[in-house]
């Protein structure tokens, strides 16, 4: 199967840039209710994924950071816990189902390495539910 039948479209994906600031970050995040959100270079490239998880280390971790200040500080500082692999857009289901298994999402990569969109892992379990509990033709 073509996993372009899964992608979510980068238009519908929120994601946030290495410049953009701790703040920023935790307020899109908090806003759209995710956990974690790709990380896009300035000129479309996906770089990696930023999660709750890595922003509270860095305050916990980091004197000085507090949340009147994280305006201050850019992703840029923060080093990412998780390392989201990315598949190219002509990859195989098994290797969506594969990254599927430790990551929320998989990111999609078109030809030049722009970031496309995702698939969620939650599509990835109905494509496999429906796949195991069809009935027999």
């Amino acid at each position: 199967m073509n996993i372009a039948f899964f992608l979510l479209p980068k238009q519908e994906v929120i994601t946030t840039t290495i410049d953009a600031t701790l703040r920023q970050t935790l307020e899109r995040m908090e806003y759209h209710r995710y956990t974690a959100v790709p990380i896009l270079t300035e000129d479309g490239k996906y770089m990696g994924t930023i999660t709750e998880g890595d922003l509270l280390w860095y305050f916990k971790n980091t004197p000085g950071v507090t949340f009147d200040n994280a305006h201050r500080h850019t992703l840029k500082e923060i080093p990412l816990r998780m390392k989201n692999k990315p598949v190219h857009i002509h990859a195989n289901m098994e290797d969506l189902i594969d990254l599927s298994k430790v990551q929320n999402f998989v990111p999609i990569v078109d030809d030049s390495g722009n970031f496309i969109g995702i698939v969620r892992r939650s599509d990835i379990i109905e494509y496999c539910a429906k796949q195991m509990f069809q009935a027999p033709v």
